[in-house]
């Protein structure tokens, strides 16, 4: 039976459907046979046209006003694009080769990361696995027509939807393999698909535009009427291919999903104060259950947690077995990285309308696409790439000796993607006062955690503490200038890592310390280009203990705080004498 306020409509069969399959067999099989020495080629992605004109762009909206019951099936349609995006994006097609969506594509199969989306059949609206390609195909089409290619093959829909591309004649339905999209042209020229938050968005590139062709005239009587709604609106309940009938597909407006690595606790405070019920984490592992606390995030009651565990061990395995600086060390971090992504974009649901993403693993789910379709907002915890490599670069050249400060240097395809990601993020969220600075508006600044203060233990003779290794970045040279001056106190430092032949604090008096020494320090000083997470001067802070620090350390204001616009031997000079001038530290109680 048919719900009450459904109109009177043929109720499709099972026999029906049957007969549909085979029909459709027979003619996958026909082209098949027909084409098998003469199909077109597949053609690779490439980047020798990335920077020729664009000479056709055009988009649609992926959502469209949505009910609870339809949001699953439209949901699907957007991770069927997002999948197909991937086959398409950057492909570039040589002068006079024919382009085919199926060979370009092949076929859509769950293997193939492809879900249940909404397919017009038999003037249905049905789930189908890869449905909705109809929506880049169509696009392809106009754009192609928009940059003059030569269409070879075409069809349109048997039925129109109000308000789709159908209704100008400007859509293009595809079905693996016999109802293909083919166009050529007479230059090279290039695909580009992307999907925004909002839009799938079809780009062809070339050095020439062809003369852009109009649609050809449809007879208005081809035009058979539209599907009263999708299968999950239709109110036809009793169709066995109702949703309903097998109970999938149950009514949803999707869900949020965080994708996370290592743990701050300002991070863990702002995700779990704005996650709701249903909401999914990804987490490396189980924090808790391994006593790893740097992965012991706190999701909220009522959302689903998951862990990429065996990528994570495997990530801590290589990461012991490498060298403490240097250039195999950066590349292995970021090849684990991209491991942990992959992961967590296999485990994201079509129905995810949203992602909080920790920043490591952001230029990794952008080039996997996983980003397609999907607002997200972005926990900020270092420089982009490209802005580290070009302050690094600027140490470098302050420090020409030092054997670290070029050790880091990301692959341009990935310093793209992260520029690309974080410019089509919607909030970027960090405590760092400095990373705020530098986005400006888009940055959601929140506090720092300050943890609980040190029982201080005064010493009588002056101590500076610096707490990091021997490295450039971290200020080691421009600390070391400003001690070899006749300051007077005694250095310590943590970790082993230094810059070898170059060590800054060679022929000073210093030693190496443990976190424990902070609390009889006189001051703590970092002097960095470079730091992200000064736990240690936030907890001398807590302490009572003076801090001298760059902005690059993007510290909160605090009456104890010293900051040098940048790391200037000179200026740190002169603030470590006013600094250490008392005859004793002061005390935290005080």
């Amino acid at each position: 039976m048919t719900h009450p306020s459904a109109p009177e409509r043929h109720l499709p069969g099972r026999l029906q459907a049957l007969v549909f399959h085979l029909k459709t067999r027979v003619l996958q099989l026909r082209r098949g046979l027909r084409e098998f020495t003469t199909r077109p080629q597949r053609h690779p992605a490439a980047s020798r046209q990335a920077d020729t004109p664009v000479i056709a762009e055009v988009r649609a909206p992926l959502w469209r006003d949505l009910s609870p019951e339809e949001f699953p099936l439209t949901a699907g349609k957007v991770e069927n694009l997002r999948q197909a995006a991937r086959a398409f994006h950057g492909v570039e097609i040589p002068a006079g080769s024919v382009f085919s969506f199926w060979r370009q594509l092949g076929r859509t199969t769950k293997s193939k990361g492809f879900t249940a989306g909404r397919e017009l059949r038999e003037g249905c609206l049905v789930p189908a696995v890869g449905g909705g390609l109809c929506q880049l195909s169509g696009l392809l089409y106009q754009a192609a027509l928009k940059a003059g290619l030569e269409v070879v093959e075409r069809h349109a829909h048997s039925r129109v939807l109000p308000g789709s591309a159908a209704e100008q004649n400007l859509d293009a339905t595809v079905f693996w393999n016999y109802v293909d999209l083919r166009f050529r042209g007479d230059q090279p020229w290039r695909i580009e698909v992307e999907l925004t938050a909002a839009d799938l968005v079809v780009r062809i590139r070339s050095p020439r535009a062809g003369k852009a062709t109009a649609a050809p005239e449809t007879a208005a009587a081809a035009l058979r009427p539209a599907p009263s709604g999708d299968c999950l609106t239709c109110g036809m309940i009793a169709c066995f291919r109702h949703p309903a009938a097998t109970a999938a597909h149950a009514p949803a407006m999707g869900h949020s999903a965080f994708l996370l690595d290592a743990r701050w606790p300002e991070f863990d405070a702002w995700c779990r104060g704005h996650s709701r019920e249903g909401d999914r984490w990804l987490t490396p592992l189980d924090g808790r259950r391994w006593n790893k606390p740097n992965y012991m995030w706190s999701p909220p009651p009522g959302v689903r947690t998951g862990h990429a565990t065996l990528s994570t061990l495997l990530r801590s395995f290589r990461q012991r077995r490498l060298p403490a600086q240097g250039a195999l060390r950066q590349r292995t971090l970021l090849e684990s990285e991209a491991a942990l992504a992959r992961s967590f974009a296999a485990k994201l649901d079509p129905q995810c309308r949203h992602l909080v993403v920790s920043q490591n693993l952001l230029p990794h789910l952008w080039q996997s696409g996983a980003l397609g379709g999907r607002s997200f907002d972005v926990l900020i915890q270092r420089w982009p790439m490209a802005e580290l490599q070009r302050r690094l670069d600027l140490a470098k050249s302050a420090h020409p000796a030092s054997t670290t400060l070029a050790d880091f240097r990301a692959d341009p395809d990935l310093l793209r993607a992260e520029t690309e990601a974080l410019a089509a993020a919607a909030r970027l969220i960090t405590p760092h006062r400095d990373l705020a600075a530098h986005f400006g508006d888009r940055a959601w600044k929140i506090d720092w955690d300050m943890p609980a203060p040190l029982e201080r233990q005064p010493s009588t003779q002056p101590t500076v503490f610096f707490p990091a290794s021997r490295l450039g970045r971290k200020g080691a040279f421009e600390l070391a200038a400003a001690l070899k001056e006749g300051i007077g106190a005694e250095l310590k430092y943590l970790g082993r890592a230094s810059e070898g032949s170059a060590d800054p604090f060679a022929g000073l008096p210093c030693s190496p310390a443990t976190a424990g020494d902070l609390a009889s320090a006189w001051a703590l000083v970092l002097p960095a280009w470079i730091e992200h997470q000064p736990r240690l001067a936030l907890l001398a802070l807590a302490s009572g203990i003076p801090v001298v620090a760059t902005r690059a350390c993007g510290l909160p204001e605090h009456p104890l705080l010293h900051v040098l616009p940048s790391p200037d031997p000179a200026a740190l000079r002169t603030v470590l004498r006013a600094v250490l001038q008392p005859a004793a530290p002061a005390c935290a109680a005080c």
